[in-house]
């Protein structure tokens, strides 16, 4: 248990909690709505402190990073707890589907211990929400060195104060932009989601390597507006050069009987990025597409092969540029691997 970075302390021994947009009022011995973050005695305090639930190692392109560090194994962690409650979430025991926190008790030095023990070249904070478990996260981050990344596999919903105290520890995020406004009040119980575009704009003026999923479920958020419009906004906050994940569905938890998302909505919806200018557009969830490669924007070269979530060749140069044609490729985490291999 630790005491949390961002609240304020009321009256009556009443806190907010300010990590999230939810700005949860908390009353003394309650928890907000992540349920993980309590009140004790008007201080706030975060339950799941070095309590990882779920530890793994896995290759970056997992999370999915395919533009940061690709090719690098990255040590994964996660704790209880999440600030959203998605009908389809996959990990949905650990998120919210729990009675009981739990956890093995693991400080953050020994976290980066094992990481490196395990070979891994970074840590990844995700599987559930890491905004939730900040303070785990940033303290573990704060324990690396040059030589470990450490990346967020985040849904963004934090506020702007958070992302940008994330900006000073954290080299990378992807985060999952979700939908439009009834997909997020009608799914994930969000009912303002414009703070996630907010602290996403603070993290790219941060300076935070920015990777975009859009997990594309039949007949709630695969509309060819819905996505121009996802798309354009990416283009014109973050850059055309951002890598852009559309991802495939497939039916859990509450939404079963939704089928899983037909190859040719996820080629629809890469076609459309492309023709807004999109540079790096990615099938997700099939493997063996053609579009799990990348490909230089400017002569069409295949500049990282894929089979699956492991690299097989990389056609860069010593700078992260098209061995062919020079042309810049949007590589982040050079420094963490072998650009000539």
């Amino acid at each position: 248990m630790k005491k949390a970075f961002f609240y304020e302390e009321l009256e009556d021994k009443k806190v907010r909690c300010n990590t999230c947009p939810r700005r949860c009022v908390v009353r003394d011995s309650e928890t907000g709505f992540c349920g993980v973050r309590k009140n004790l005695r008007g201080k706030l305090n975060l339950l799941t402190y070095g309590l990882p639930v779920t530890t793994s190692l896995d290759p970056v392109e997992k999370k999915p990073f395919y533009h940061f560090a690709p090719g690098t194994n990255v040590y994964s962690i996660a704790t209880m707890g999440c600030n959203l409650r998605c009908k389809f979430c996959q990990n949905y025991p650990i998120s919210y589907g729990w009675s009981k926190i739990e956890g093995n008790n693991v400080s953050p030095e020994q976290i980066v211990k094992n990481a490196l023990d395990t070979g891994s070249q970074g840590i990844a904070y995700t599987y559930t929400e890491p905004t939730v478990f900040l303070e785990y996260c940033l303290d573990t981050a704060e324990k690396t060195d040059e030589q470990t990344y450490n990346l967020f596999v985040s849904n963004g919903y934090m506020t702007k104060e958070v992302a940008e105290k994330i900006g000073e520890k954290i080299d990378g995020i992807n985060v999952d932009l979700k939908g439009g406004k009834n997909l997020y009040r009608d799914i994930c119980e969000v009912y303002d989601e414009s703070p996630i575009y907010d602290a996403l704009k603070v993290l790219k003026r941060e300076g935070v390597f920015i990777e975009i999923t859009m997990l594309l479920i039949p007949d709630f958020n695969d509309s060819d507006k819905e996505i121009t419009e996802r798309v354009e906004w990416v283009k014109q906050n973050l850059g055309k050069d951002t890598p852009l994940h559309f991802s495939r569905f497939t039916p859990r938890h509450k939404m079963r009987n939704i089928p899983p998302t037909p190859v040719e909505t996820l080629e629809r919806a890469i076609d459309i990025a492309d023709q807004k200018g999109m540079e790096y557009v990615y099938c997700g969830n099939i493997p063996g597409h053609q579009r799990e490669h990348t490909y230089c924007p400017d002569c069409g070269k295949n500049v990282i092969k894929r089979n699956g979530m492991s690299v097989v060749e990389r056609n860069l140069n010593s700078y992260g540029g098209c061995d062919n044609c020079g042309y810049e490729i949007n590589i982040g985490g050079k420094k963490y691997i072998d650009m000539e291999s």
